[in-house]
């Protein structure tokens, strides 16, 4: 019989929302239908404004956090629509939200992510599970990344040590020893697409580099991106966490004098710094490491990935498509699987990862009737 669950997700590229609806009666996740419903301009620019702005009134919050619940019933009903399936036949929804502050620091760990659970339990009848890193933080965890526990319950081999690569705003890794006596692991690596979007809609005026085109074009400042390496974050152990919180145009600018600098070299060294940053984090902490698995919206940048290959040489590096799931929809079929975690009462952490004293059931359950 299918457990069907719908996962939804919007990452730290603040551009839009993944669907997906899967089946979770098999080991193996079945992703049966999926969709995206892309954010309008005004939101993103509001959502820019959040991370840029700490005047932002608390009215400005009120009225996003509505207007992205409206957008997540809309891709969910989209998402039922184009798979012909009733909704009573969902078991749950696992509801990210969008993530507007995360500060994992201990002594004023807190995580905000916005988009009314309420109103889409409400409008869809559905049952929703979401808020699910703050418990993980309340038990002395980073609450990121969550995805790591689904990476290992799907991605796993006896044969061979992976990693799980992550792209997205900010870029993550899984790291999944072959010997099961070996815990997995996994961290932020750093920036992933965030600041090469940031700077290309500053200079290009689009929406993001399409792959990887512009920064193909310049040249890599050795001496600005030796100095992007020296930040504090990259020599802090795990666990660890960050977002665009911390890695923004502010900190770039601000930091780096990157504007007495050709832009598209400066665009070419960001490039770098997202691969070399991810590359230093897998040499460190998985030195072993023989498969690279790579999921998010920094696959289809093809600039990215060839600096990728040269930087792990004679490692593998694929798509997690190879491995049973599309690329683009791995975050979102996780926090569906992490909604079925929640129902079953069974911990969605690893406190490997999050660094959590203990392991603790993540999200809250929202049911309308």
């Amino acid at each position: 019989m299918e457990e069907l669950y719908i996962g939804l997700m919007s990452g730290t590229s603040n551009d839009g929302i993944d669907a997906c609806l899967v089946n979770l009666s098999a080991q193996q996740v079945e992703v049966l239908g999926t969709c995206y419903q892309a954010y309008p301009q005004d939101i993103k620019i509001q959502l820019d404004n959040l991370l840029n702005n700490p005047t932002t009134t608390l009215a400005t919050v009120s009225e996003l956090d509505h207007s992205l619940a409206v957008l997540n019933t809309l891709a969910v009903n989209k998402l039922l629509q184009s798979c012909s399936v009733n909704k009573n036949s969902i078991s749950a929804i696992g509801y990210h939200g969008q993530t507007i502050h995360h500060e994992p620091t201990l002594d004023k760990a807190n995580s905000i992510q916005i988009g009314d659970p309420n109103f889409l339990a409400a409008r869809t009848n559905i049952t929703v599970i979401a808020d699910f890193r703050r418990m993980d933080m309340a038990a002395e965890g980073q609450g990121a990344p969550l995805v790591p526990a689904f990476h290992q319950s799907q991605f796993y081999s006896t044969e061979y040590n992976r990693v799980i690569l992550n792209i997205g705003g900010i870029a993550n890794v899984t790291i999944l020893p072959k010997d099961k006596t070996a815990a997995a692991t996994g961290f932020d690596t750093g920036p992933g697409n965030a600041l090469l979007n940031d700077w290309n809609q500053r200079h290009q005026h689009s929406e993001y580099d399409n792959k990887g085109e512009w920064a193909a074009n310049g040249k890599c400042i050795e001496s600005l991106l030796l100095k992007l390496l020296e930040d504090d974050y990259f020599s802090k152990p795990p666990p660890k966490s960050t977002g665009r919180e911390y890695f923004n145009l502010d900190w770039l600018e601000n930091n780096y004098q990157v504007n007495t600098y050709n832009k598209t070299d400066v665009q070419t060294t960001l490039a770098h710094f997202s691969t070399h940053s991810i590359a230093n984090a897998i040499v460190s902490y998985a030195p072993g490491t023989q498969q690279v698995f790579v999921c998010g919206g920094g696959i289809n940048n093809s600039y990215l990935m060839d600096l990728l290959a040269k930087q792990f040489g004679s490692i593998e590096v694929n798509s997690t498509e190879q491995i049973g799931l599309h690329p683009d929809w791995v975050e979102a079929t996780a926090f569906a699987w992490l909604a079925r975690q929640r129902l079953l009462e069974k911990p969605g952490n690893l406190t490997s990862v999050t660094g959590a004293n203990r392991e603790v059931l993540l999200g809250a359950i929202y049911k309308c009737s």
